[in-house]
């Protein structure tokens, strides 16, 4: 759909389409993929990271509310409460077991910053193409950061993954799926908080 709309657009600008495989490699399709990837990492980043210290009374995906925050040693099973077959990382202490023990938003931040890096590189190459096609002149990456185009494809994204965080945050508290490890039991009541289907 991507390659169709580009080589439609390339005609109305009285440009020759191109090949799919030039498409795959241009850095329209990167500046849309990179888009796509760095607002998927960052609701996962702030689902991980925000989910230590929110709590929803009677969703399913929230934690008991009794164990908001990051819970201690003895709950998480690390240092001498690691089990036999727990992680190396788990069983030490100091740097290594701070740094596994938020391995998982680290990488996920670490994730959304490059592919958000990415969507900058890209997108200031699919700019420029434009702007040259346009007999504009270029901008700098730095200038970029700045253009409209730029916090457009940004804020665009973003704004509908939190959107549909949110809503399904909201609305397994009182709809259900029977069979769903993402819904309550079908009978569970609306306050109950943690139990998966």
């Amino acid at each position: 759909a991507g390659h169709a709309d580009f080589n439609a657009e390339q005609l109305t600008n009285g440009l020759p389409p191109i090949s799919l495989g030039r498409y795959l490699t241009s850095s329209s399709f990167a500046v849309d993929v990179a888009e796509n990837w760095q607002s998927e990492y960052l609701q996962f980043f702030l689902f991980v990271m925000l989910t230590v210290w929110l709590v929803q009374k009677g969703s399913p995906e929230s934690k008991a509310l009794e164990k908001v925050g990051r819970e201690s040693d003895e709950d998480q099973h690390v240092g001498r409460y690691a089990n036999e077959n727990s992680p190396a990382w788990a069983k030490a202490s100091g740097w290594r077991r701070t740094v596994y023990s938020n391995s998982l938003g680290l990488v996920m931040g670490a994730i959304f910053l490059l592919s958000w890096l990415t969507q900058s590189v890209a997108g200031v190459a699919a700019y420029n193409e434009q702007q040259l096609s346009q007999l504009q002149a270029p901008v700098s990456w730095a200038d970029y950061l700045i253009e409209p185009d730029f916090w457009n494809r940004t804020l665009q994204n973003w704004q509908s993954e939190l959107l549909a965080v949110a809503s399904m945050a909201i609305l397994s508290i009182y709809l259900r799926q029977r069979g769903s490890p993402e819904s309550k039991p079908v009978g569970t009541a609306h306050d109950d908080t943690g139990i998966e289907g």
